[in-house]
């Protein structure tokens, strides 16, 4: 009995631990994609577009050299690459409005839109306490909002409207989420990772050249920028390589629960990096 509760006690500590890494590699994320949006850049799907390719390339070769044959059909992937791509998206062009410390509390958002998705969706239930605990959160996210509401141009040219791309991207990368926990659990982890960054280069593709070759056009690009750009894409390589560990262990609501300590780390940059009083 004592031999069973302290394995699960050290399940418990690890599952903890590489929840707060994750949540370290979120924040360097953000503090990396609101450097770019700080250097003039506005090429929100063109930052993400390297990171999927490189989970194309690293995880799609480990897949031909397994020689292993997809288990889950090409328009599942696709779906949600589709979702995925466009949560990067919309947070990631948030940064021209609103401020990093913004962005990182409100994409806590995602955890709401998790638990309703895996209610309905995976069948998990949750008790009142829970319920009443996220609920806590989404109030004072809710003033996050008024608070920005007030600010005016201190912390962003146009801080609602940031701070509504960064809620509508938080529901993008909870359906992300939810659909990853579902394909994890039930498919091979190497499989999910290699087809969602296959197929997020491919929708990114098509929505970059759409929507974003002007922007493109207009860049001065230096040294400062292929920097920041190439920081932003090893973070998100490393936080896509997390995110199936954590989410095959844990689920998509425990996951998000997780990154809540990324507000921490976002201040800590801000204050450090930007030189910031909060």
């Amino acid at each position: 009995m004592n031999w069973w509760r302290s394995q699960a006690t050290l399940r418990i500590l690890f599952l903890l631990l590489l929840g707060q890494l994750v949540s370290f590699v979120l924040a360097l994320c953000s503090f990396t994609s609101s450097l770019v949006a700080n250097l003039g850049v506005d090429a929100p799907i063109t930052q993400s577009i390297f990171n999927y390719f490189a989970l194309a390339l690293v995880y799609g070769s480990i897949l031909i050299y397994k020689r292993q044959k997809i288990q889950l059909s090409w328009y599942w992937y696709l779906l949600l690459a589709f979702a995925d791509v466009q949560g990067n998206y919309l947070v990631n062009k948030a940064y021209q409005f609103t401020s990093l410390t913004s962005v990182t509390l409100l994409d806590c958002w995602t955890i709401a839109w998790a638990i309703v998705l895996t209610w309905f969706f995976l069948g998990t239930r949750y008790s009142i306490w829970q319920l009443f605990g996220a609920a806590i959160c989404v109030v004072g996210l809710g003033l996050v909002l008024l608070s920005d509401a007030g600010v005016g141009g201190e912390d962003g040219s146009k801080p609602l409207l940031g701070d509504s791309l960064v809620i509508a991207g938080t529901l993008f990368f909870a359906c992300s989420n939810v659909g990853e926990e579902f394909c994890v659990k039930k498919k091979d982890r190497i499989e999910v990772v290699s087809m969602l960054g296959f197929f997020g280069m491919l929708v990114s593709l098509v929505e970059l050249s759409i929507f974003e070759l002007k922007s493109l056009e207009s860049v001065s690009w230096s040294a400062d920028i292929i920097l920041a750009i190439a920081g932003y894409t090893l973070s998100l390589f490393m936080f896509y390589t997390l995110v199936p560990f954590v989410l095959k262990l844990s689920g998509a609501t425990m996951f998000n629960l997780s990154l809540l300590t990324s507000d921490m780390w976002a201040v800590v940059f801000r204050i450090f990096f930007y030189r910031q009083e909060l």
